[in-house]
């Protein structure tokens, strides 16, 4: 199993030049990955100050030489994908081919979307995630792109260059609760990011995506496991990488991002 420190990039990890100091601590610590939240808006009681992961992922990227970096994860419906497919693939390339990209429908809890008139019908965002993703891997293939959608139009585009990654950037999807539109999407991609899903929760999930695959080889199990016996009870679910961090929602954003930056590993 691989081990993954997910951040929330708020309050003093607004800051990119943390963020980058943590990811090369990270490293020199052995972790594997270090993921970044995607969010725009915060709760009021929530501190207020947000780095654009991007840009902070940039920075982390030049900071690092192995750990894998991604964002956890990303709206489509709230981006154009020619500008995500662009994004991606520079990071991809200033990265050296260590980009993992985690896609979701995105939330409005914090307003996120209703603020800025973006649509907030979760089957048309879910539409728009479809759409978007088959996009992003048309663009990302070098070939040209002829595409009308409900959503999203390429009129005869090519996108080069073409991501170091082959044959194409990870794709992992984020799933919540007993839905399970969103685990059969993602069992046609890379990987799955369940979240506010239970150990029950999570057995039905993987259930799913084997029924879509046949089987689990080749596919990436992201989990939050509490403790000892969790770690070993995942493991034999077929979880393959857990992730260490605030979850999303809780109260931990404020706790972390109150923290100096390399206080964080005191314990590695």
């Amino acid at each position: 199993m691989l081990h993954a420190l997910t951040l929330p990039p708020y309050g003093e990890l607004a800051d990119p030049h943390a963020l980058a100091e943590i990811a090369a601590t990270a490293e020199r610590a052995g972790w594997d990955a270090v993921f970044l939240w995607d969010h725009v808006l915060r709760r009021p009681d929530e501190p207020q100050e947000i780095a654009d992961p991007w840009v902070a992922m940039a920075a982390m990227a030049m900071a690092t030489e192995r750990v894998r970096l991604g964002p956890m994860v990303t709206p489509i419906t709230r981006r154009r994908p020619i500008k995500l497919a662009r994004e991606a693939t520079t990071l991809d390339h200033l990265s050296r081919g260590r980009l993992t990209l985690g896609l979701g429908l995105g939330v409005d809890t914090t307003r996120e979307l209703s603020a800025f008139g973006e649509i907030i019908d979760p089957r048309i965002r879910g539409q728009r995630l479809d759409e978007g993703v088959e996009l992003l891997c048309a663009f990302w293939s070098g070939d040209e792109v002829d595409y009308r959608g409900e959503h999203f139009v390429a009129d005869r585009v090519v996108v080069l260059p073409r991501p170091l990654q082959r044959p194409r950037i990870p794709l992992w999807f984020a799933a919540r609760g007993d839905a399970r539109k969103p685990v059969r999407r993602a069992a046609r991609y890379d990987g799955l990011f369940p979240i506010e899903v239970d150990e029950r929760g999570l057995a039905d999930m993987l259930d799913v995506v084997q029924e879509e695959r046949g089987s689990l080889d080749g596919f990436d199990v992201i989990a939050r496991p509490e403790d000892a016996s969790q770690y070993r009870r995942f493991g034999e679910l077929g979880v393959t990488w857990a992730i260490t961090g605030p979850p999303p929602g809780g109260n931990g954003v404020v706790e972390l991002a109150s923290t100096p930056p390399l206080e964080v590993f005191d314990a590695v």
